[in-house]
């Protein structure tokens, strides 16, 4: 395994900690500035909006720097976004350091994704976007929950400065260990690549991942409402439902490096089923707290092998569009976080309560499921 992707990992442990975390300090932020839940709730479609934008626009920019430039630009940035929002006392400029923090967010993804996927063979890239997004479902295990647990005790700031912190080490190893030479790809006209965006199955792969992704943060981002009041347990039981949904999704990350280079189709038409079954379930067994947790560990799983798959393949399809391939994956993953939360948000005010959410996760992945069973072999063939 190249060096480079360890030193990824721990770059994306850092900013998946920082995009995650906001679905246990969700309530606090709210009381603290102000807003009602949904509003602060928003926070996570106001990140993920940044990176929908900034993921082709910073690949495009970054593109005649070198991967180390791009990279490392993007995590100062990123930390100084933190630093703003652990001092502030607005919710506007919270929220504008969201979308700041997601353009360089977005940008280092779209480029770790090109960066990682160029650094091994076309037959284990597979595996190789799972030890970069281990750097993410490390931070839903151990970085979410613990932030959880400081903005219990020390207030919602804390995690703020934590994250920020994060990013030197991070910064440190991406320095030392990506290699400093100019991009071969910047010499690929950025017409031909947009134009692989009439590539049937990328656009197929992207529209599923969206909304895959958009069912998942949909529960995820509202994930504390449901523990503490479908559920009835007191606050600190947050972010033991988050290490077990984290340690789910590592799982299922794991299973996604180990299947989708070779057997999509099996991971899709299992783990798509699985998945919708798993919100329903949720959502009608909430009260239950044990079923509750065992069911969070679950639809990590499912969810995030069912995600990674379709961002691997993705990726696959963007093969002619070394620029923007980690772009396209990049936007596919956020789309979905943009219109996930918000929908989420809407539906908290209806009579579901904070099962609204959950309701809409369900939703969302039937009808990612009625547009891809019908297209699978097209989908996942060759």
């Amino acid at each position: 395994m190249p060096l480079v992707l360890p030193l990824l990992a721990l770059a994306m442990f850092a900013m998946g900690t920082s995009e995650f975390m906001l679905a246990g300090l969700v309530p606090d932020i709210a009381a603290d500035l102000g807003v009602p839940i949904g509003s602060a709730g928003l926070l996570t479609s106001a990140f993920a909006a940044g990176m929908v934008v900034g993921a082709p626009a910073m690949a495009v920019l970054a593109r005649r720097r070198s991967a180390r430039w791009a990279l490392l630009a993007c995590l100062l940035v990123f930390a100084g976004c933190h630093v703003v929002g652990a001092l502030t006392a607005a919710f506007p400029v919270l929220f504008g350091t969201r979308v700041v923090a997601a353009l360089a967010n977005a940008g280092f993804l779209a480029v770790a994704l090109s960066t990682a996927t160029r650094s091994v063979p076309a037959d284990r890239q597979g595996r190789a976007l799972a030890v970069l997004l281990s750097g993410t479902t490390v931070a839903t295990v151990v970085g979410v929950p613990s932030g959880a647990l400081l903005g219990a005790a020390f207030g919602w700031r804390a995690p703020f400065w934590v994250v920020a912190l994060l990013c030197a080490p991070a910064a440190l190893g991406v320095a030392r260990g990506v290699p400093g030479g100019g991009a071969d790809a910047a010499a690929v006209r950025l017409r031909a690549e947009l134009a692989q965006l009439r590539v049937p199955r990328l656009t197929l792969a992207m529209g599923l991942a969206a909304l895959v992704n958009a069912g998942t943060f949909a529960a995820f981002t509202f994930l504390a409402p449901v523990v503490t009041g479908a559920a009835g347990l007191v606050e600190w039981w947050v972010s033991p439902a988050l290490v077990l949904f984290g340690a789910g999704s590592s799982a299922g990350v794991a299973l996604a490096g180990r299947l989708s280079d070779r057997r999509p189709g099996v991971v899709l038409a299992v783990g798509g089923p699985v998945l919708l079954l798993g919100w329903v379930l949720l959502a009608v067994l909430a009260a239950h707290p044990v079923v509750l947790l065992v069911l969070l560990l679950a639809q990590g799983t499912a969810a995030f092998a069912v995600g990674g798959t379709l961002i691997a393949l993705v990726l696959r399809f963007a093969a002619g569009a070394p620029v923007l391939g980690g772009a396209y994956a990049t936007a596919a993953l956020n789309v979905g976080a943009v219109g996930g939360p918000a929908a989420g948000a809407a539906a908290l005010t209806t009579s579901a309560g904070e099962l609204g959410p959950v309701l809409v996760a369900a939703a969302l992945t039937a009808l990612a499921l009625l547009a891809a069973l019908p297209r699978l072999r097209t989908l996942t063939s060759g």
